[in-house]
């Protein structure tokens, strides 16, 4: 990681903190993760030579900063996918200001949709951290995409255990993936696809 890019995600955790202290309205929220959360994910990113990453719940960009530091190292590309315009303008700022912006392409659109649109078996990982409710929904499409050794990793795993109750038993009951709750960060539930 470059110094240029430390300073921006140094600048990012500061505000989102500052941002989202006072506010209620959780939907209002920048909602960023944890520098510990990001840091495991673009680790399990490098480990895995991920050639293509899906973000599901881009906000500023704060997240898709780290994974694009990763796959800038593995010579792959990251796709994120954020549903707010104002946040995609953010994004793309702060991806550019990071000076990963030539190794993202940011999708302007519903989690969902992008989802059902993507290939079977295309993507190497995917990152889920949007509204915790549709990632049931998200799961047949989730499978579908998936390359075979593929990962999920979703954050909130702990800090909202209850709202990923119904997802993490879905996954636990998936034979064909090996599945862990990792403690770092608010928590990342991370599902290998074995087969």
């Amino acid at each position: 990681m470059d110094d240029q890019l430390a300073r921006v995600l140094d600048d990012l955790h500061r505000e989102g903190r500052s941002h989202d202290g006072p506010l209620a309205d959780r939907l209002r929220r920048l909602r960023n993760m944890t520098p510990d959360a990001a840091r495991l994910i673009a680790t399990l990113i490098r480990a895995r030579r991920a050639a293509s990453v899906l973000e599901i719940g881009t906000s500023n960009g704060y997240s898709a900063i780290w994974c694009a530091d990763a796959v800038r190292d593995t010579g792959g590309r990251l796709t994120t996918v954020e549903i707010d315009g104002a946040r995609v303008t953010a994004a793309l700022a702060n991806l550019e200001r990071a000076g990963v912006r030539d190794h993202v392409d940011v999708v302007h659109g519903d989690g969902a949709e992008t989802l059902a649109d993507t290939p079977d078996a295309s993507v190497d990982l995917v990152v889920l951290d949007a509204e915790r409710p549709a990632y049931v929904d998200y799961w047949p499409h989730l499978r579908r995409v998936l390359k075979p050794y593929g990962i999920v990793a979703v954050d909130n795993a702990v800090s909202h255990r209850e709202q990923l109750a119904a997802f993490h038993e879905l996954l636990t009951a998936e034979k064909e993936f090996a599945v862990a709750l990792h403690q770092t960060g608010d928590g990342v539930l991370t599902a290998i696809r074995l087969r």
